[in-house]
């Protein structure tokens, strides 16, 4: 169906799971994106079975979000499939429940997909709850790019964002915690891999966009604060299994399994050093260093997000006990 005038430009897009601290700052913020954007919009919130308050908080928020509230868990890249696949917008402004939009981020994103119709995303400039910016925008992951993180040289070689700190530029890919999307260009690949439970979905669908003919922006004058909560203990280490499987996934789908083999010892060195420094250096966890070294070393073994999303499914499944 083509668009009309009342069809939305932008169709903000939240995925959550347990984040009701975080939600009402992301939403107040894109309430203040609608004002200033002064162009058809539509809000839709994700919910991925959560067991806090977050369904409650997306549905009572006076920015009138249309609530998908999943029964079971799904990974993220289904769940930001499934919301390009709802979107009725012509693009679609990927967020993480704990990304908080600076004002003008959208309009800045929009304009920079406007003026380059052979854009496919364009990526904002991600900012710490402080203030400092975090990278968001790197090379595509390959043998050169291990490389240089090996030898260090990732913040030279690697990293594309912090380089132009006002100009918007092509860069390879753009983290997904605040990606403005081109649906249409999205849904001639499918959208997003869902084999990418979490981690590495984005890098994947900017890579299959670029095989396509199309290209990533990143928008510095585009801000978003992203607050990033860390875990901690089991939870980290199944972040990092995540993590590491799918830089595993992503270099054998697009280099082949012997580049993927290859890369992974020189993918452990920085954290082989990095756990050697920790055992001397105060405030430092070796044990988790070394977690990353094993996980780069046997991506496949190990329980990642995955498997604790399964339990969580196989828990609410179980028949209930008088």
């Amino acid at each position: 169906m083509p668009p009309t005038a009342q069809s939305p430009l932008v169709t903000f897009c939240v995925v959550g799971t347990n984040g009701a601290e975080f939600l009402p700052a992301c939403l107040d913020a894109i309430a203040l994106e609608q004002r200033l954007l002064e162009r058809p919009t539509e809000v839709l919130v994700l919910d991925n079975a959560s067991t806090d308050d977050s369904v409650r908080i997306a549905r009572e928020h006076p920015v009138g979000a249309r609530v998908i509230a999943l029964p079971r868990r799904e990974g993220k890249a289904a769940n930001d499939s499934r919301l390009l696949d709802e979107a009725s917008g012509r693009f679609a402004l990927l967020l993480n429940e704990d990304s908080e939009l600076r004002p003008g981020a959208t309009k800045e994103l929009v304009a920079a997909l406007e003026r380059d119709p052979k854009a496919a995303c364009a990526g904002a400039a991600l900012l710490r709850p402080d203030g400092h910016e975090q990278p968001s925008a790197w090379r595509f992951p390959g043998f050169g790019t291990t490389l240089a993180q090996a030898f260090l040289l990732h913040k030279a070689l690697v990293v594309q964002s912090g380089k132009s700190p006002r100009q918007t530029r092509r860069v390879d890919w753009c983290q997904s915690a605040c990606l403005l999307v081109r649906v249409q260009a999205s849904a001639t690949i499918g959208h997003l891999d869902p084999e990418y439970f979490v981690y590495g979905d984005e890098v994947d669908l900017q890579r299959r966009l670029a095989d396509a003919g199309w290209h990533t922006l990143h928008v510095p004058a585009a801000q978003c604060i992203h607050h990033e909560g860390l875990s901690t203990g089991d939870g980290a280490r199944r972040r990092i299994i995540e993590l590491h499987r799918n830089q595993e996934r992503y270099l054998a789908a697009h280099h082949g399994p012997a580049v993927a083999l290859a890369c992974r010892p020189f993918a452990a060195l920085p954290y082989v050093l990095r756990t050697l420094a920790a055992t001397v250096l105060p405030g430092h966890s070796p044990r988790r260093y070394w977690w990353h070294v094993r996980a780069i070393l046997a991506p496949h073994h190990g329980e990642g997000i995955r498997e604790a999303a399964e339990a969580f499914n196989a828990e609410l499944e179980r028949p209930a006990t008088a």
